[in-house]
Parts: structure tokens; C-alpha cells; sequence
């Protein structure tokens, strides 16, 4: 029997530890989850036979150091930087790690050791990054194989509401932490422009954004993501004159957004002491230039420019923003005062279904003998293709989210390849070659993740 280790049961856990109980038997596994609430674990596991729930304080290293030992293979569904405390003692005891983060310094500092003792960290194989990887190298290494030469790629994300959902003046509701949806675009993005090195500084993220369009379900906006420069080498697209990766809204969401940012609201460097003696109307007024709570509708149009009747101020008013009810916090930041408004805003709804939205665009030249669907001749004997790949997952219920969906079944299929010996690879690593996208992208396909392409 294999022992799997689950730590961390939150939102985006529920279709990993569906996939593993449901596999149980057939692979003759044993799910441990691990939780810092025992309650959460419980739930996750629903009473399986081949489930076992327990409480783990992560910080304890005793008791996280006896339960990994216990186990053959870990995933990880911790805050990104808690996965390194994990990922030591995976190396004391020679067990693979699996999780969905973005590989950090620390991390990647363990790649010998992890070689050393035989085992597999796999990093970035959840949504994005994750499926974001699998799907492009298939892409890419299909078109290199063929003899192309990349010359553009940019690829797209967003987690929504599904549309028959949408039902709010923002087209948005949150689907995954809000936290970070609250500090987005607070860095600066760096991207490839037709051979021009290119930023953005936060104070610009939401203003230069980029219309997508994906077929069945309308027009879209992306706002760059904070660095794209660094996927031009694991993804061997050196020859690409362009290279750009965003985060899908729907449309006029970004330009609302910045008015927010404008006003300072998403601040999340001081704290404002006794906020619970402060209403959202102080609070709103305390960042706008002016005096006055009684005209601040005013002093906020003026500062933003725009007009009370227009439905930039609209969305900021349906919001609550000048309501006088009392912030129930009592010190936070400005950021978190907002996330606390907003999560009783744009909280998915009972019964409302999320929606997972990702869209690469590659283009390519290559010799019109080796070119299948050349569209565009550029000089003689080359041909210019575009590629559309466009996967659109809805989510099954409030629990088997799109989000909870695409970010744990990768990890699940990755956790069995792992125990059933099918992948070779050890050390600290992404998914980004074939090894690893083949099968996991077939599997996906048998739960509705599957991209749909076209050349254009």
C-alpha cells in the first residue's frame, strides 16, 4: 500500500482529495489529510475508508516531521512560503513532493539533495502555473518539431463567474484567494515586444490592458502579469520576438479597478489602528484630497475624474464604499479593510458556478513545404501561422469549483504517475516536458479540461 499525505485542506483541495479516495482502491492507496482546522480535513475526507483526517500544526516540526515519514508522497496545499519546511523533511526521509507554487530560490536550492535522495519535488502543476505549462510546451515542442520557429507566445488566464452568474456591475466575483486578487499588479511587469524589452509599473498595470476575445464566451481584457521574461528559457522560445502572459477580466474591469487603486485603497504597508471606530464613508474619505464627508461623493469624482452619473462611479457606489456602516475590523490594513468589503460583495452566491478561462496565442514561421496551415507569406518559402488555444472549464458546484478543478487534478495525476513508476524524473522540476504534459493532459481531457485550437 502507498501512503499519501495531503496537507492542507482549503478550498482548492476538494477535487485533488476526490481523485486520490476515488483511486484509492483501485491503486490501493491510503489518503492522509492534514489540516491545521481537524474539522476541514474531516470534511474533505467524508468518512472514506481509505481516508484518514488529522490536525497538524505546520510549525510543529516533531509532529510535521513523524507524519511525512509516515507517508510515500506529500502535496503540499500550503502557503507558498511554507512549502520549503515541507519540502526538508521530504529530503530527510526520501519522499516526493508535489505542489502547485511557483519554484522559489529556496526550493530550487534543493535540487541535488532532492537528486541525491532519489526524489521527485514537482513545482507549478497546478492552473497557472500548472496547466499553463503543460499546454504551451505541447504546443511549442509540436511546432519545433515540425521545423517552426516561434515567433510570438502569449498566454492568458483569469479565474471568473460563469456568465448565467454574473450578476453584479464588476463581472466579478472571487474564485480563489482574495488576498491576492486585492494586491494584484502592485509590481512591475516585465515582457518582450517585438524584440523590445518592455514595463509596466504598478501604477500602470490596469490602464495598458489587452482585448481577448475566446470564442462561445465573448470579449475579455488581460493586464500583465509581473514577469514574462523569465518563461522564455524553460520554455526554449528564444527565437520569439514577443513573449507576454496576462490575467483575463472581463472587459472595463481594469480601468474600475485603478480607480480603486487610485484612492490608495489597496495599500497594504501601514495599519490603521481602531478601524472598527471608522465607517467605509471615513474610511473612502480619509484617502481624498479635500474636506468634507458630506460632499465626498463629490471630492471622490473630482479626484478620479469622473462623473457622478457615470458608471465608473456607479460601480464604486454599488460597492458600499460610501455606506456609513462600521468596518468590522479592528486594525488592518487599507487592503484588507477593502478585501473585508469585498468579500461580502463579490462572494460566489449558493448555487452560482465559477468559470476558468485560459487562452495562449502562438505564432510561428516555417518552410511552406513543412507548414500544414500556412496563412500569411512573408518571404519566399516562409509562411506566418497563428495558433488559438482556448480551454473554458465551469465549475460542477460550490465545492467542485473550475478553480478547485483545474488547480488539484493535475496534482492528483501527477501523485499517481509518481507511484505507479511513469515518471523518471527526479530533483526539483516543472512540468514542462513530455514526460510529464502527455499524460497528464490525456487524463485532464476525461474531466472536461480539454483546449480547443484552431489556426487563424
Amino acid at each position: 500500500m502507498k501512503n499519501i499525505l495531503v496537507i492542507g485542506a482549503g478550498l482548492s483541495s476538494s477535487y485533488l482529495i476526490k481523485y486520490l479516495l476515488d483511486n484509492a482502491h483501485l491503486h490501493n492507496w491510503h489518503i492522509t489529510v492534514a489540516d491545521a482546522d481537524l474539522i476541514h480535513a474531516q470534511n474533505k475526507i467524508n468518512n472514506h475508508i481509505k481516508g484518514t483526517a488529522v490536525s497538524l500544526n505546520i510549525n510543529d516540526s516533531v509532529e510535521r516531521d513523524e507524519l511525512i515519514s509516515e507517508n510515500d508522497l506529500v502535496i503540499s496545499m500550503l502557503p507558498a512560503s511554507m512549502h520549503i519546511l515541507v519540502a526538508k523533511d521530504c529530503i530527510t526521509h526520501k519522499k516526493h513532493l508535489i505542489t502547485a507554487s511557483y519554484i522559489s530560490p529556496e526550493m530550487q536550492a534543493l535540487h541535488i539533495d532532492a537528486m541525491k535522495a532519489g526524489v521527485l519535488f514537482l513545482n507549478e502543476c497546478g492552473l497557472d502555473p500548472g496547466i499553463d505549462h503543460l499546454s504551451a510546451m505541447k504546443i511549442i515542442h509540436d511546432i519545433q518539431h515540425k521545423g517552426g520557429v516561434i515567433t510570438s507566445f502569449k498566454s492568458f488566464c483569469g479565474g471568473l463567474v460563469a456568465p448565467e452568474f454574473d450578476d453584479n456591475p464588476w463581472n466579478y466575483k472571487f474564485t480563489w484567494n482574495p488576498r491576492n486578487v486585492i494586491l494584484a499588479g502592485q509590481a512591475t511587469a516585465k515582457y518582450l515586444e517585438n524584440g523590445e524589452l518592455k514595463f509596466i509599473p504598478s501604477s500602470r498595470i490596469f490602464t495598458q490592458t489587452e482585448e481577448i476575445k475566446v470564442d462561445g464566451y465573448g470579449e475579455f481584457e488581460s493586464y500583465a502579469n509581473r514577469d514574462s521574461l523569465s518563461y522564455i528559457k524553460p520554455y526554449g522560445i528564444e527565437s520569439a520576438q514577443t513573449v507576454l502572459r496576462g490575467t483575463l477580466r472581463r472587459k472595463n474591469y481594469s480601468i474600475n479597478w485603478n480607480n480603486i487603486i487610485k484612492l490608495g485603497l489597496t495599500d497594504d504597508s501601514f495599519i490603521i489602528y481602531d478601524a472598527d471606530r471608522l465607517t467605509y464613508r471615513d474610511f473612502v474619505s480619509a484617502f481624498t484630497p479635500g474636506h468634507g464627508k458630506e460632499n465626498l461623493e463629490l471630492r471622490v469624482c473630482d479626484f478620479l475624474s469622473i462623473k457622478q452619473d457615470a458608471d465608473a462611479f456607479k460601480k464604486l457606489q454599488w460597492l458600499g464604499l460610501f455606506d456609513n456602516i462600521k468596518i468590522n475590523l479592528k486594525e488592518a490594513t487599507p487592503a484588507q479593510i477593502l478585501q473585508n468589503l469585498l468579500q461580502q460583495k463579490w462572494t460566489l452566491n449558493k448555487g452560482d458556478l465559477d468559470m476558468i478561462v485560459m487562452h495562449h496565442e502562438v505564432k510561428y514561421i516555417n518552410e511552406i513545404g513543412n507548414c500544414e496551415l500556412g496563412n500569411k507569406k512573408l518571404d519566399e518559402g516562409t509562411k506566418m501561422n497563428t495558433i488559438i488555444s482556448s480551454l473554458v472549464v465551469k465549475g460542477e458546484n460550490e465545492v467542485l469549483t473550475a478553480m478547485a478543478k483545474t488547480v488539484g487534478l493535475p496534482m492528483a495525476i501527477a501523485a499517481k504517475l509518481i507511484l505507479t513508476n511513469q515518471l523518471k524524473a527526479r530533483g526539483v522540476h516543472m512540468p514542462t516536458t513530455a514526460e510529464f504534459y502527455i499524460p497528464i493532459l490525456k487524463e485532464l481531457e476525461k474531466f472536461g479540461v480539454k483546449f480547443e485550437e484552431k489556426f487563424v
